[in-house]
């Protein structure tokens, strides 16, 4: 708050609270004089009243005029020491948080010393200091983790090729080999592109809730994944009732792709897939269970994140970016949607997510 609009205000509060009072002694002046005025007895065999002397009403009126310019110096002078000490904690509350910079979010304001409305105001922003601090943090880590899984396949591509050139005795296979090789690794920064694109994209939010049937995505996943889960000899159940969630079909398709690719990706071979889908009071329901590599349950929250592996490891034979579950986690939460993730004790996940059910067609 600038000093202009700061004693702006307490002159605002100053008037607030002086004028009442001023209209208060104002009012009581004049019933005063109104009393004084008809104290005298009138009537049929009353005496004459007696007529005041001029000099007694200049008297009577200098004493209202002086007493009306002392109570309103009065009253200003009180008004403004009143507003000046109420806006005191806000003062205090203003100036901290301009200190407070991107830099220092880990300062807080605390409170003002007393339980009202600027105590709950400095816990409040607070608590928005304490936010942008996390959102600040995870974005340092989410940006360092990216641009080392985007540097990492264009020095491997870099070394590909110079290696290639450099060779004397390089043939046209060799050569050939060295571009499929190179291709590879551009598919897999597409696939990372792709997918923080689509983190981006949950992140945003929802605009516009649509019917989206939770049991044909699911089966359309699953399809796509038919051919690796034959290879690696996963077996696949599924138990597929009908589920209508509201939500934005291409982001939701995104989520239900992730889970299934993940249930599948970080497998053993010989393991098993279930899916299932179902309505239930209050929220269509997609469970994903999966066999796996054992995942401690204080480690659970950490995959959540952008690019977090089990152990700082990929799990299972996977090329993955560790981006799959924090794509879940995005688009759960713009959705509204309760998002449950547990670890099975003999390795895997369970993992559920709970839609909001679509509203019945008019």
């Amino acid at each position: 708050m600038s000093g202009h609009r700061s004693r702006r205000l307490q002159w605002r509060l100053t008037a607030l609270y002086a004028v009442p009072f001023l209209l208060a002694v104002v009012a009581g002046l004049g019933l005063f004089s109104y009393g004084s005025a008809s104290s005298a007895p009138v009537g049929p065999g009353s005496p004459a009243p007696t007529p005041e002397p001029p000099v007694g009403e200049d008297q009577m009126l200098r004493i209202i005029v002086v007493t009306l310019l002392i109570s309103c110096l009065l009253a200003i002078i009180g008004g403004w020491i009143i507003a000046g000490r109420v806006l005191r904690p806000l003062r205090t509350i203003i100036a901290n948080a301009r200190d407070i910079s991107a830099t220092s979010l880990h300062r807080r304001l605390g409170r003002t010393g007393s339980s009202d409305e600027f105590t709950e105001l400095a816990e409040t922003l607070d608590s928005v200091f304490e936010r942008l601090e996390a959102a600040f943090a995870s974005q340092r880590r989410f940006v360092a983790n990216a641009s080392h899984e985007l540097r990492t396949p264009l020095a491997a591509e870099r070394a590909l090729l110079q290696v290639a050139l450099a060779d004397p005795g390089a043939t046209t296979e060799t050569l050939r080999e060295a571009c499929h090789e190179v291709l590879a690794l551009g598919a897999a920064q597409e696939r990372l592109v792709d997918a923080l694109l689509t983190l981006a994209s949950g992140e945003q939010g929802v605009e516009q809730d649509e019917p989206v049937d939770l049991a044909l995505l699911a089966t359309a996943a699953l399809h796509r994944r038919s051919a690796e889960t034959k290879v690696r000899g996963v077996r696949v159940g599924t138990s597929l009732a009908p589920a209508t969630g509201a939500g934005d079909p291409r982001l939701v398709e995104s989520l239900v792709a992730n889970l299934v690719d993940n249930a599948v990706r970080h497998n053993v071979d010989g393991g098993w897939v279930e899916v299932s889908t179902v309505s239930v009071p209050g929220a269509a329901r997609l469970t994903v269970r999966n066999t796996g590599p054992v995942v401690p349950a204080e480690q659970v929250g950490r995959l959540l994140q952008p690019f977090q592996r089990l152990d700082g490891q990929r799990l299972g034979r996977t090329d993955g970016h560790g981006l799959g579950l924090a794509i879940v986690q995005a688009i759960a939460t713009a959705h509204g949607a309760a998002l449950q993730v547990l670890p099975r004790p003999e390795g895997g996940l369970d993992i559920t997510v709970d839609f909001r059910p679509a509203p019945p067609a008019p």
